[in-house]
């Protein structure tokens, strides 16, 4: 030490035997001339909070974390012990910022040991804890279980993400995507004043299409069907497959005029309803078959310009359809409309078919000024060969 006065390892090594020591005091001395002989080694200062978090020195130990932290927002160690003492001293709402950093980190580590596991857990069991009392106490400000209040769902979505309960999905369109419409998951039926009328016409569409189904008509095809070449992915497993089948009146804008002819009712339902019409691409509209035991993995559409109409048909027990965040069963004869630019799958765990009628309208939320430049944007779009921005 007298040779080398200002050497930080030195320092180091008289602290840590200081340390061990119990002579807290010296420690702290001799970590703090380490720092100050090296101010850019965050390790330095971690060894100092511990020499402050053996006296119990909180407001040492904290600013000792928070200055290696300065230096390193992504230092492990610092954001785990600082994540420790918040909670130690009761300040749970800091201590859960910290304890989620730690989880994010640990869960980022291209090696994670059983100690970073063990640490994982912690952090999960203490987020977990808080968000639960989190949620007990926002109940009881708002009256009840937030399921059930009386409020927006916006506000429960906003709620639950809070909570740590829900994820927030946005719009992942392939094609066109029209910017600052709202991501609507399900909208709202107010939207939709003529789904009451489509209601009412279901038994007649259900019979046509049990019809079509029981005479094995060869217009009903597999919904998947991939380029020769495509290479393996999560639609692989449905390619050419009749585990979801379709049957179309309308695709991509042209009519099938035997299977319309076959099905007067769904037509007629159909030509009742404003439906979009773009040339080669709108309206699309078809039986939409899951067999027993099916399952349509997590997937986005084409363009959030568009709405897609479910009237379910034949729904046994053990079916049911997710968009975002939201689950949903169908119920026979209760249409819904959803943005399928939102991640959504469906799902038929039971012994028999399911059949639902499915067809796209416009987003609500554009104007009809907007619907009508659309139109020209896809027009123009199919004049200069770019690819397919609407598709079913």
């Amino acid at each position: 030490m007298a040779a080398h006065p200002t050497a930080p390892a030195l320092h180091n090594a008289r602290g840590l035997r200081a340390l061990a020591d119990q002579a807290f005091d010296t420690a702290i001395s001799s970590f703090a001339n380490a720092v100050a002989a090296d101010p850019t080694e965050p390790a330095l200062r971690l060894n100092l909070a511990a020499a402050y978090r053996a006296k119990g020195d909180v407001a040492g130990e904290r600013q000792s974390l928070q200055d290696t932290l300065d230096l390193d927002q992504l230092h492990f160690m610092a954001r785990l012990r600082l994540a420790e003492l918040l909670q130690r001293e009761g300040d749970l709402a800091q201590a859960a910022q910290h304890w989620s950093a730690v989880l994010q980190i640990a869960r980022s580590l291209t090696e994670r040991s059983d100690a970073i596991l063990e640490i994982e857990r912690r952090a999960r069991r203490f987020l977990d804890e808080h968000n639960a009392a989190y949620a007990r106490a926002l109940e009881a400000e708002l009256g009840g279980p937030l399921a059930e209040t009386e409020t927006s769902y916006r506000f429960k979505a906003c709620a639950e993400h809070t909570l740590g309960r829900r994820k927030i999905y946005h719009n992942e369109c392939a094609g066109v995507h029209f910017p600052f419409l709202p991501a609507d998951e399900f909208f709202d039926r107010a939207h939709f004043p003529w789904l009451a009328e489509l209601e009412a016409a279901t038994p007649q569409i259900r019979a046509e299409a049990l019809a079509l189904i029981a005479n094995g008509t060869s217009a009903i095809r597999p919904y998947v069907r991939l380029d020769a070449g495509t290479p393996q992915n999560k639609w692989s497993p449905l390619d050419q497959s009749l585990e979801w089948s379709a049957c179309f009146l309308w695709e991509q804008g042209t009519q099938n005029e035997a299977i319309c002819a076959l099905c007067p009712a769904t037509a007629a339902a159909l030509a009742r309803v404003p439906q979009t019409e773009i040339p080669g691409k709108a309206p699309s509209a078809f039986f939409s078959i899951l067999q027993a035991k099916g399952k349509i993995p997590p997937h986005t559409g084409v363009t959030n310009t568009r709405s897609i109409v479910h009237l379910p048909l034949v729904v046994p027990e053990g079916c049911g359809f997710r968009v975002g965040g939201e689950t949903r069963p169908w119920r026979e004869g209760e249409a819904f409309v959803f943005d399928d630019t939102i991640e959504h799958e469906a799902w038929n765990t039971s012994d028999q078919l399911r059949v639902v009628l499915i067809f796209d309208v416009w987003n609500p939320h554009l104007t009809v000024a907007e619907q009508e430049h659309l139109k020209k944007l896809f027009a123009v779009a199919d004049l200069r060969n770019a690819p397919k921005a609407f598709g079913a």
